[in-house]
């Protein structure tokens, strides 16, 4: 009797907490409420089974209690039974697969106007790629990757040279406008995935896949990847903004073509050098930074890191919050950088200096041998020395100051830092950081990091 009504209380309570429950599908923002409908028949069909399978059940529980006075009746065969539950289960699974071939002969059926947009996922960011005027994508091969070309597009095909890029974590689509997306994957397996558009698809390295949708909601919506592909799987995150078709022209414009980012490869470093004489005072001479004033090593970093953070400091996204004290310093000096030009002068300057060896620091006394456990962590994208990691967007540690180190690590966790919402690799740090669960850990990391040589 017990057990029968255990039986009974699983079924309310599922039942309840299916209807009244607040976690249900994010409001639609495309043109898949087709797919709303098949999971909806979906819930249904089982739902309907579940609830006929255990109260049949708890009936059987009670109905068929022990007593010692009656005696169990063996029937192997129940011709009669077979056949109901073979009809029965038919049945079902042809209600629940029936809409589903219907929706998917849809879902790769993409319409003839639809725009296209390469989506190319790498440990742990997204980044895109539109046609240009020609309305035709350039050809692509991984053999062509590398630090002036990370999409890997043939510079001998003219289709590619007008492709706009998009290397950053954020898409913008116009409303209304269906857009089919190509997807590719530099390394291994990823997931592109929008809930509220109701679509997702795997990324295979090798091959290339797609999905389709229109954007019917204007708004902000998140990426993410629902394929385990590393320790920082859950960090792969980015956005697509649906917006009118005149705000769309707008950030358009605004991208660079392939054209023009092999033009910047080009920008001047003696330029960049006259650019740095206003830096000197604090990062000094060579580069090699000011521990007393917190001014960090700049000589040998990654010319794509420094470009984005100088960038970062002149549109507020780094160095915004009142708590930054350092950050703050930094954004009238960058403002003095007058257009994208000078920014990427200083940084290709700044790489070019050759490596500074720096004091090692006595500030932190943390354990070596317990920071290199905890530093295989950071070394999936800073490199197994602490070199650094183009393709992650990860700068260089090694050789840096150990305190202008914790400061931002610190400043991570605080949220001091990371939180401006187009802070793309700022946002995966912040969840990252949050692995050193206190000051010691930190300490630990840290005098790890400092027994690596900088390697240029």
């Amino acid at each position: 009797m017990v057990i029968a009504v255990v039986i009974l209380l699983l079924v309310i309570s599922s039942l309840l907490f299916h209807f009244l429950s607040p976690w249900w599908f994010t409001p639609i923002a495309s043109n898949w409420t087709a797919i709303d409908q098949t999971i909806n028949i979906t819930f249904w069909v089982t739902g309907t089974v579940f609830v006929a399978v255990n109260l049949f059940l708890a009936y059987v529980v009670y109905r068929y209690r022990h007593n010692k006075n009656r005696k169990a009746d063996y029937e192997p065969e129940n011709h009669k039974l077979e056949g109901w539950l073979t009809v029965l289960t038919s049945i079902g699974i042809i209600a629940m697969l029936t809409p589903g071939l219907f929706v998917w002969a849809d879902f790769v059926d993409v319409p003839a106007d639809a725009n296209e947009v390469e989506v190319v996922g790498q440990q742990w960011h997204w980044s895109f790629r539109l046609p240009g005027d020609d309305g035709q994508l350039g050809r692509t091969a991984i053999a062509l990757i590398n630090l002036n070309n990370p999409f890997g597009i043939d510079p001998d095909d003219p289709h590619g040279q007008d492709d706009v890029l998009i290397n950053s974590n954020e898409l913008h689509l116009p409303i209304e406008r269906p857009v089919k997306v190509l997807l590719r994957s530099k390394d291994v397996l990823h997931n592109f995935t929008v809930p509220q558009f109701r679509v997702k698809m795997d990324l295979v390295p090798g091959t290339q896949s797609y999905l389709w949708f229109t954007p019917t909601l204007l708004g902000r919506y998140e990426i993410l990847c629902l394929e385990l592909c590393g320790i920082a799987h859950y960090t792969m995150r980015g956005h697509v903004v649906v917006e009118s078709e005149s705000d769309y022209q707008t950030w358009l414009n605004q991208q660079p073509t392939f054209k023009q980012s092999l033009a910047r490869i080009s920008r001047d470093i003696a330029a960049g050098q006259q650019s740095y004489t206003a830096c000197i005072a604090c990062h000094g001479v060579n580069g090699e930074g000011n521990r007393a004033i917190g001014a960090p090593v700049l000589a040998g970093q990654e010319s794509d890191y420094l470009n984005r953070q100088l960038n970062y400091f002149r549109s507020n996204i780094r160095g915004g919050s009142d708590d930054d004290i350092y950050g703050r310093q930094m954004l009238p000096f960058a403002a003095m950088l007058a257009d994208d030009a000078a920014v990427a002068n200083i940084s290709r300057y700044l790489h070019s200096l050759p490596l500074v060896t720096v004091t090692k620091s006595t500030e932190h006394r943390g354990n070596v041998s317990v920071g290199r456990e905890i530093y295989k962590n950071c070394a999936v994208c800073h490199g197994e020395f602490a070199q650094g990691h183009y393709a992650q967007k990860a700068p260089k540690l090694a050789g840096q100051y150990t305190g202008y180190l914790k400061r931002q690590l610190e400043n991570y966790q605080q949220g001091i830092r990371g939180k401006h919402p187009q802070d793309m690799y700022g946002s995966q740090m912040i969840l990252m950081s949050k692995l050193l669960q206190d000051e010691q850990a930190i300490d630990d990391v840290l005098a790890y990091i400092a027994t690596l040589q900088p390697v240029q």
